[in-house]
């Protein structure tokens, strides 16, 4: 049975479970792997950090109200967040790590910090 390596495609010689030819192709095959998964990582961890900045800078006090469409002019993503919060009243806040909005009448934003 004839194996390469997984990084170069050498024939391997040696060990039957031996799967590169070196530590450099071993390397490059599990930073190639990194790489791929961390991309799509990084573009959404982008944007939470953006929209975080954004809810903070509009919200020195802790609670404040914003229209929604200068939220969006600003470039926040409303697609992106981290969680929602359900209060006893039904109300849905969404949340961007500890900072987080709750959508109102005539295109108004509320904006919170949870303590």
């Amino acid at each position: 049975m004839d194996r390469n390596c997984l990084d170069c495609g050498t024939k391997l010689k040696g060990r039957a479970d031996k799967k590169f030819c070196d530590d450099q192709c071993r390397n490059n095959y599990n930073n190639r792997l990194k790489t791929e998964d961390s991309t799509y990582l990084k573009k959404v961890n982008r944007i939470l950090a953006k929209n975080r900045n954004l809810l903070k800078q509009h919200n020195p006090m802790g609670k404040t109200k914003i229209k929604k469409t200068v939220l969006a002019k600003l470039g926040y993503d409303f697609d992106y967040h981290t969680h929602y919060y359900t209060t006893q009243t039904g109300n849905v806040y969404t949340f961007c790590y500890e900072y987080g909005y709750l959508l109102l009448d005539n295109d108004e934003v509320l904006l919170v910090k949870k303590e």
